[in-house]
């Protein structure tokens, strides 16, 4: 593991409880990178029980997801390396805004995901069938308005190659021309950042 980036001083452990559908679906641990009042930053090794092959991506023990979340935004963003510190992409959750109490960092996920690999080649949507069957626009249809509108902000900026905005780091493949939708497919200052609804009051891994 290249000490360049994994193993950045923190300042604490969390521990991230990821709720879905009312109940949870994971919890692991987490050293929380930092924490500005709305931007919660953790890194954590990939938490899943052995590998994981999406077709698009594989997730596999020794990976190492640098994940944000945000207080006011409905999405998280995370970048995935593996275990020798090369970049694989960016995996994107929409989630409601995070919310952190007593060291743990609880994380409701809305089932739509977005991934963008490391050279920025594709932008792919997610779970959208998972999503609609969940049936949160008949129960909470503010809530699934924000989600997709969450979803749509960020294939905006990745396809603009400027997801990375919200993280502070360069993205590999900016200044791609956008891409069209046929295929398989740190911090960011504006008065209301993507993905905020009026007022502002998202989270991961699909």
């Amino acid at each position: 593991m290249s000490a360049s980036w994994a193993d950045v001083p923190g300042t604490g452990e969390v521990g991230v409880r990821l709720v879905k559908h009312g109940r949870t679906k994971i919890t692991y641990p987490a050293r929380l990178l930092a924490d500005d009042g709305e931007r919660i930053t953790v890194r954590a090794p990939w938490a899943g029980a052995g590998v994981r092959d999406f077709g698009f991506v594989r997730f596999e023990p020794g990976d190492v997801f640098t994940e944000h979340f945000w207080r006011g935004r409905w999405f998280a963003v995370k970048e995935v390396r593996d275990g020798a510190g090369a970049l694989k992409g960016w995996y994107c959750d929409v989630t409601r805004p995070a919310e952190l109490s007593g060291g743990v960092l609880v994380v409701d996920d809305l089932d739509l995901d977005l991934w963008v690999p490391a050279d920025g080649s594709e932008v792919l949507r997610l779970d959208e069938d998972e999503f609609a069957a969940s049936g949160l626009e008949r129960t909470d249809p503010v809530a699934a308005a924000a989600a997709r509108a969450a979803l749509d902000t960020l294939e905006e900026l990745a396809r603009a190659g400027r997801l990375t905005e919200l993280t502070g780091r360069r993205e590999v493949g900016r200044g791609r021309r956008p891409m069209g939708r046929s295929g398989r497919s740190q911090e960011h200052h504006e008065d209301r950042p993507p993905g905020v609804l009026p007022g502002g009051t998202g989270w991961s891994g699909g």
